[in-house]
């Protein structure tokens, strides 16, 4: 089968509706969410989203949450650099 699509991508099956700016954004959404990640407990690249904020990994069967779009979300990579950056000063506190 032959490539349908040539700069619209996923968001082809919109047509011309809803603006090409809307499009985009939402172009970026769907390839995130229909992509696979890397699982943190067997390592494979073989992470599914099953529904909004439910991830699980397709080898070891692990299901994990996790942002609606993306397995991780922005602010859950900060809040677990802010907690293991404290536990590593409270280890060195005492």
């Amino acid at each position: 089968m032959g490539k349908r699509t040539k700069k619209v991508g996923i968001t082809g099956k919109y047509g011309t509706r809803y603006g090409s700016t809307l499009r985009k954004l939402v172009r970026k959404i769907e390839v995130s969410q229909h992509s696979t990640y890397r699982c943190a407990f067997c390592g494979k690249d073989n992470v599914k989203r099953t529904c909004v904020g439910i991830w699980e990994c397709r080898t070891c069967r692990k299901v994990m949450a996790g942002g609606a779009y993306t397995l991780s979300t922005p602010a859950a990579v900060t809040v677990r650099s802010t907690v293991g950056r404290l536990r590593k000063q409270m280890a060195e506190a005492p």
